[in-house]
């Protein structure tokens, strides 16, 4: 069996990163980061999760990330399943941080779409069912 450990993130600004992360998980701590380089640039990088699972981040983003009304190759989301999504709404919007579109309409779940402090955008999803059919329908 196969299971996500980490996403490595190229961000701006670890602290500004963190806000959005910290909120919206605040049972995750600083595992821990360092210094080092990625192809001849430096830059900083912590990781920030459980024992399990967690997100890296890397300090050495430059640029503005992908237009996500656009169609060019690169990531549109990802997405994190909550047991209570409006707990999650509400300390995201508690630390200055605003939906960016509302998920669709469904009987068997509820989510939501933020974009953090870089611009990538994160799912939030709780679902209403433990029926897989029922979960999993489009």
């Amino acid at each position: 069996m196969l299971h996500l450990e980490h996403i490595n993130l190229v961000v701006t600004d670890i602290p500004k990163a963190l806000s959005f992360y910290q909120a919206a998980f605040p049972h995750w701590r600083v595992r821990g980061g360092g210094e080092g380089s990625w192809s001849g640039k430096p830059r900083n990088w912590l990781h920030f999760g459980d024992d399990y699972q967690y997100i890296c981040f890397n300090d050495d983003g430059t640029g503005e990330n992908r237009d996500l009304s656009g169609h060019q190759v690169g990531l549109a989301h990802f997405a994190f399943v909550s047991q209570n999504l409006d707990a999650v709404i509400r300390r995201l919007q508690q630390a200055g941080f605003e939906i960016d579109k509302p998920g669709a309409e469904d009987s068997y779940r509820k989510n939501v779409y933020f974009k953090d402090p870089d611009g990538f955008e994160v799912e939030f999803v709780e679902y209403l069912s433990d029926l897989p059919g029922q979960r999993n329908r489009y």
